[in-house]
């Protein structure tokens, strides 16, 4: 079992950065995909980005690539998605999602991850 638990988000205007968090416990984190999705209001949840369980790769949805940068430190547990030049439009809930390694299927799948955090509001201002 992990616990995700996602922190860091806020209300910024346009432009501004936001760097979010996803702790997570209970279990080896450096065996764990971890992604990060978001839910604006009135939309399906989407992918925002996703890295592997070793840093080796990591994807990113078309929208938020050259602004948003996944990473994470094994060491301290913890995901990180570094958000700059942020836009009206990246407002919603933002959450981090786990799944072990061995588990198959493309990493903008949500199915496929197992584990969730509670989210976290990011509200970006015109």
């Amino acid at each position: 079992q992990v616990q995700l638990v996602e922190s860091g988000g806020g209300l910024v205007q346009t432009g501004d950065s936001l760097r979010l968090s996803c702790a997570a416990s209970g279990r080896t984190f450096n065996i764990y995909t971890v992604g990060w999705f978001r839910q604006a209001p009135g939309k399906e949840r989407e992918f925002v980005a996703a890295i592997s369980w070793g840093s080796m790769s990591t994807y990113y949805e078309d929208s938020v690539k050259g602004r948003f940068t996944i990473y994470r430190d094994n060491d301290k547990n913890t995901a990180y998605l570094q958000m700059d030049s942020l836009k009206p439009e990246d407002t919603a809930v933002y959450y981090c999602a786990a799944r072990h390694r061995t588990v198959g299927g493309g990493f903008t799948s949500e199915a496929t991850y197992k584990y969730w955090g509670q989210g976290t509001q990011v509200t970006v201002s015109s």
